[in-house]
């Protein structure tokens, strides 16, 4: 309970200059799996550590998780 509310608020800062629709609608689907968002930012810092440009690595680990972030919006609409 505890660590959800830390991650909420730490997610709200990274997203503070993000309209509030769109910032409630990725904090739900983070909320819904946050293995897999845990695993994106992981493997997003370990390329950019590697030299890589951070939009260009986030841009080629959520193609490769494309499946499991569409399984997880795709109910919704």
């Amino acid at each position: 309970m505890i660590q959800k509310f830390l991650v909420r608020q730490a997610l709200k800062m990274k997203m503070k200059d993000m309209p509030e629709a769109q910032r409630e609608q990725i904090l739900a689907l983070v909320e819904k799996d946050p293995e897999l968002f845990k695993k994106i930012g992981e493997e997003v810092d370990r390329r950019v550590k590697g030299g890589e440009n951070q939009m260009k690595a986030s841009m080629e680990v959520m193609k490769k998780y494309r499946t499991e972030l569409s399984g997880l919006v795709g109910p919704q609409q």
